[in-house]
């Protein structure tokens, strides 16, 4: 049966998850985070994409990001191809890291962007991983408050792309504001409650 076409438009926002196999840990240590982060930085700069958040968890991650292009299947397949190569060759195993393809969802606004803000902060509480989002430091929780410095893949970084207009134009709807953007990162996600269900690059 022929694979679903997935939608890419230029200047699309999604929300992007990936899962480990059979749901095996694809984070194994600080190293794998942090070549992971770097990974997804040169794709940012790469490729010009503006990063609206990221979560980082022990099985899968979480994406918010914009393509000023439509190329978002090409560089999540350059991203997970990569980082899964350099994951089995410092962990001498081998086989799939990840439960097929990536999930992508088009953001439809700012109310779904507030509430993937939420959900992404919220995300390592839930699971009991950490009492506040400011404890998990593999999320883009810190960088929005100005806790940690921005990359080209940060919340803060995606603000002042779309204040001086330099990026492209988003698809379908208008462009959410950056005070929409950084309104959860900024204050307390926990008093919004609770549960919310969300080399080179190529």
């Amino acid at each position: 049966m022929p694979r679903s076409h997935r939608l890419q438009v230029a200047g699309g926002i999604y929300h992007i998850t990936a899962r480990g196999n059979r749901r095996q840990p694809v984070f194994a240590d600080a190293e794998d985070h942090l070549g992971f982060l770097w990974l997804l930085d040169a794709l940012a700069r790469r490729r010009g994409w503006l990063g609206y958040g990221y979560c980082l968890m022990p099985n899968h991650y979480h994406l918010v990001l914009e393509t000023p292009k439509a190329d978002l299947s090409a560089g999540m397949h350059w991203l997970n191809f990569r980082y899964a190569q350099a994951f089995n060759h410092r962990h001498a195993v081998d086989g799939h890291l990840f439960q097929g393809r990536f999930y992508s969802a088009q953001v439809e606004g700012d109310w779904h962007l507030l509430e993937l803000f939420r959900y992404l902060a919220l995300n390592p509480v839930e699971a009991g991983l950490c009492r506040h989002p400011g404890e998990w430091i593999w999320s883009s929780y810190a960088e929005a408050v100005g806790s940690a410095r921005p990359t080209a893949f940060s919340p803060c970084a995606a603000s002042s792309a779309s204040s001086d207009g330099s990026r492209g134009q988003r698809g379908p709807g208008s462009r959410p504001s950056s005070t929409t953007r950084l309104a959860v990162h900024r204050g307390d996600p926990s008093s919004h409650g609770r549960g919310l269900t969300p080399g080179r690059p190529g």
